[in-house]
């Protein structure tokens, strides 16, 4: 029979969670980026940059909740990007709120040297841990954020707390309603799809 945790192992817990945090954060987020990207971009502006790849229209409040700035600030960051020839953005012509970012070519080319050398390094760090293990780890990691994320915040606040690692399978976005921008924009893209095959037909 297993006992509840006590705050000293529930402390332990955190504390190593924190470490792993900022270990990804520090190594896989900041560092490798640096090299990777040769500091043309920040963390904040490649995530912006994975964002536009996924799905391509938005509102500036959306690149702003995103990015967890105010409009301001996020207009001035795609403004940064569409100087350095990185973001493409068109207004939309029937609701100038809404607009069109795409990635350039040049854009495409440094998320794709940076997804690939992220790629390998992850490869290189968790090929000594088995599938299982990780699986295992994902899955009570998500439970514990479920949890905290119901108990914390509004379910209508704009999740993001896949941060750029957006997950098409989210047991935080199975198990607490959130408003979540992976699936907006996998749903805004498939609509967009649709409509442009029956524009076809």
């Amino acid at each position: 029979m297993t006992s509840n945790p006590s705050l000293r192992e529930i402390d332990d817990f955190l504390g190593s969670a924190h470490v792993f945090a900022s270990a990804v954060t520090d190594i896989i987020d900041q560092r490798l980026l640096e090299k990777a990207a040769e500091g043309q971009v920040t963390a904040s502006q490649m995530k912006l940059l994975k964002l536009v790849a996924m799905t391509d229209s938005y509102t500036l409040g959306d690149v702003a909740q995103f990015l967890r700035v105010s409009n301001a600030a996020a207009s001035k960051a795609v403004d940064r990007l569409v100087r350095r020839d990185l973001l493409r953005r068109i207004e939309d012509q029937k609701d100038r709120r809404v607009m069109h970012l795409h990635l350039t070519r040049a854009g495409q080319r440094l998320l794709s040297t940076y997804e690939n050398a992220r790629q390998r390094k992850l490869q290189s760090i968790f090929v000594q841990f088995p599938q299982e293990e990780l699986r295992r780890a994902s899955e009570l990691l998500d439970r514990l954020s479920a949890d905290i994320v119901d108990h914390t915040s509004n379910p209508e606040e704009l999740c993001l707390k896949c941060g750029i690692y957006f997950r098409e399978r989210c047991l935080v976005r199975q198990l607490v309603p959130r408003n979540c921008f992976y699936k907006r924009a996998q749903k805004a893209s498939r609509q967009r799809t649709n409509r442009g095959i029956n524009g076809k037909e």
